[in-house]
Order: structure tokens, then sequence, then C-alpha cells
């Protein structure tokens, strides 16, 4: 079973806790989620599979150099999984983006799949699932069962905050799945937030929803 990647970084550190701050306006949320999910996937891709190339600069013509040559799927879970999204497509060179979108029942807290983007065939392609809260882990289970019964291959989560609770959930569904995350929190409140987390991502991202 994979150890969840927790990245240990004083920068990272620094935005997680401007990320937290009650009083971080819309504007500078995204920007801090697109700044801390560089970050993570940085660290979650360190070990990336490369072939040898070479490139042709300004001084030399051949010198050796690397390429990444893998598609990946980045599947961000709506909403909150957009305002990490931009970020990983510039780290991942090569990349398509499917997008699920999930209710959560503020009773039952269990996900409702209200749109389902996902290809029917994944065909063993690498899948990076983007979810900046990891808290029960009921969504991303959801949504790991969606990508496992359509072939999706190596699974690598990434998300800003996550709860033991949710790791321990995860893991005892997809234990093959490795997580990355700026920051863990031991507790949920009563009804399902991390704490002492970041509040709604979704809403702190793009305000709360029209009822």
């Amino acid at each position: 079973m994979p150890t969840p990647l927790i990245v240990k970084h004083p920068i990272v550190a620094d935005k997680v806790r401007q990320i937290r701050d009650a009083s971080t306006s819309n504007s500078d949320f995204l920007r801090l989620s697109g700044e801390i999910s560089r970050f993570v996937a940085y660290e979650a891709f360190r070990d990336i599979p490369t072939c040898a190339t070479t490139v042709d600069t300004p001084v030399m013509k051949g010198a050796l150099a690397v390429r990444i040559e893998a598609q990946f799927v980045i599947v961000p879970i709506l909403r909150a999984g957009l305002g990490m999204t931009p970020a990983v497509q510039e780290v991942l060179p090569h990349h398509r983006v499917c997008l699920v979108g999930l209710r959560r029942n503020e009773e039952t807290l269990v996900p409702d799949v209200y749109l389902d983007g996902l290809p029917d065939d994944l065909a063993g392609a690498p899948v990076v699932l983007c979810d900046p809260m990891l808290a029960t882990g009921g969504s991303l289970v959801c949504v790991l069962d969606m990508l496992r019964s359509r072939g999706a291959g190596e699974i690598t989560v990434l998300c800003l905050i996550v709860a033991q609770s949710g790791l321990d959930h995860v893991a005892s569904h997809h234990p093959d799945v490795q997580i990355v995350a700026a920051a863990l929190d031991e507790t949920l409140n009563d009804v399902g937030y991390i704490v002492p987390g970041l509040g709604d991502a979704g809403d702190r991202l793009f305000g709360p929803p029209v009822r």
C-alpha cells in the first residue's frame, strides 16, 4: 500500500497558511491553489519515465536531453478541482482533460454524479485526479471506482489538504493509488469538513452556488 506523500517545504507551508486564511479573497485563493498544485505535481512526478533524445541549442547541435512522452488523463472533480487543473496541465506536457462533477448530500455525505465526462475505455492511460480536499473520501472513492471500471492505468491523486480518515477510507478501497498533498489534517467536524482545513474549496474559488 503506497504511503501518502505530504510535501514538506517551507514555501509550500507558507502558501498553505495563506490559503487557509478566511480573509483570503477568491482571486488570491485561485492563485494559491495553482501555486500549491504546481509544487504538489512536481513532487508527485519526480520519477516520471523519460526517454533519451537530443536538442539543438544556439551553440550546439544534438545536445543530449530527455523527453516525457506519457499522455496523461487529467480529471478534476468539479467544482473545486478546476482550481488545480491549469497548474497540473503546465507541469505535464502531454494530456487531455476529462471532467467529473459530484454533488455532496449534506445530510448523508454521499456523492451524487451529475457530470460524467470520462471516456468509456481509458485503455490503460495514466490518470491524474485533482481533488483539493480529501475529507471523508467518499467522493474520491466514487471517482476511483469509475476510473477502474473503465480501464484506467496508474492513478495519482493530487490534493491540497487531506484528512487521515479520508486517506484510510480510500486506502481500504483502492490501496494501489498514490495520494500526494500539501498538508495533512487529523480530524473532521460533525458535517464532514476538514479541521482546521480551509472551508469549502469550491465556494472559496467561485463563490457559493445559487440555490
